[in-house]
């Protein structure tokens, strides 16, 4: 599998675990501070990486330290990152997640250079060789004219997909609308599909995106698992039961494993199935990098097909 991710690179600081913020100067000692490879696009490629693809990823960080680091951290996975765009004017984007006991991941985040991405240098000739391109965070890539590069890619014969940064917002949607003919599958969560479409039922959220052009939407729902629905069918793949630490990444490795198990020739609710799994190891432990497994480890915990 020759594999593309392009969009959103971060450098996450992940501090665990963090229940409360210290008043005024005060400290607290936590175990566990870490410096992870991340984002939509980043942290997809990892994933896929680890799963036994052939990853290169597409995107803009800074020339600085982090950028430096977050480059090291991908190559060390055997990710392929020669096209990834220096910056001098912004930094590498960053957040800061302060872990809590439960799994919950609030976020201080820095856009940084993932906003600054030079559409008009874009490999296109790779993008269009490879067998699957993702899509981290197209809201931050200028829409309007990403679609070019889409129609490009699409008329090669590739397929996309994307999921989306920004939380759920009417306005998002209408931003990042003229891509949607253009993918797919949409890799969302619930949460994002419910503010996006205004709908109560997710189910009808997912159709009013599939109404928008999109394929198919594959979206996360927690410990409800995740959805698949196309505009014949919906089904669910249940999560799988872990003991949560982190869930920081746990949508990216969702991503990673439904977009290798189309590679694979998987059914929509199969690739679901190995996307929950993933997102089950990675929410054991902390950073979207988490895990020791491979495609026959996980494969391997799949339920029976019926």
């Amino acid at each position: 599998m020759q594999i593309v991710t392009f969009g959103a690179h971060v450098l996450d600081v992940v501090v665990h675990p963090v229940d409360n913020i210290p008043e005024g100067q005060g400290a607290v000692l936590v175990p566990h501070i870490r410096l992870v490879p991340a984002g939509p696009a980043g942290g997809t490629a990892i994933t896929l990486a680890k799963l036994g693809a052939a990853v290169s990823t597409v995107g803009a960080i800074g020339r600085d330290d982090s950028g430096d680091l977050l480059t090291t951290l991908l190559q060390r996975h055997g990710v392929v990152t020669e096209y990834l765009v220096r910056v001098d004017d912004q930094p590498t984007s960053m957040s800061v997640l302060p872990i809590r006991s439960n799994g919950d991941r609030p976020a201080l985040h820095m856009p940084g250079a993932n906003l600054t991405y030079p559409l008009h240098d874009v490999p296109l000739d790779l993008l269009t060789s490879a067998d699957h391109v993702h899509i981290g965070a197209p809201e931050l890539l200028n829409p309007p004219e990403l679609v070019k590069v889409l129609e490009a890619i699409h008329a090669a014969g590739v397929t996309i997909s994307a999921d989306i940064l920004a939380p759920g917002d009417p306005g998002v949607l209408a931003w990042i609308d003229p891509v949607l003919p253009h993918l797919d599958y949409l890799l969302p969560n619930d949460e994002q599909v419910l503010g996006f479409t205004g709908a109560t039922d997710l189910l009808d959220g997912c159709r009013t995106l599939i109404d928008r052009g999109v394929g198919c939407v594959a979206v996360t729902a927690g410990a409800e698992g995740a959805w698949v629905v196309t505009a014949a069918a919906a089904d669910n793949a249940a999560a799988t039961a872990v003991e949560v630490v982190d869930t920081s990444g746990c949508g990216d490795a969702f991503s990673a494993g439904f977009i290798a198990g189309q590679l694979a020739e998987f059914g929509l609710l199969r690739s679901a199935q190995l996307g929950c799994a993933v997102a089950g190891v990675v929410a054991t432990g902390l950073g979207s990098d988490h895990g020791d497994y491979d495609w026959a480890s996980l494969t391997a915990t799949l339920p029976a097909e019926q």
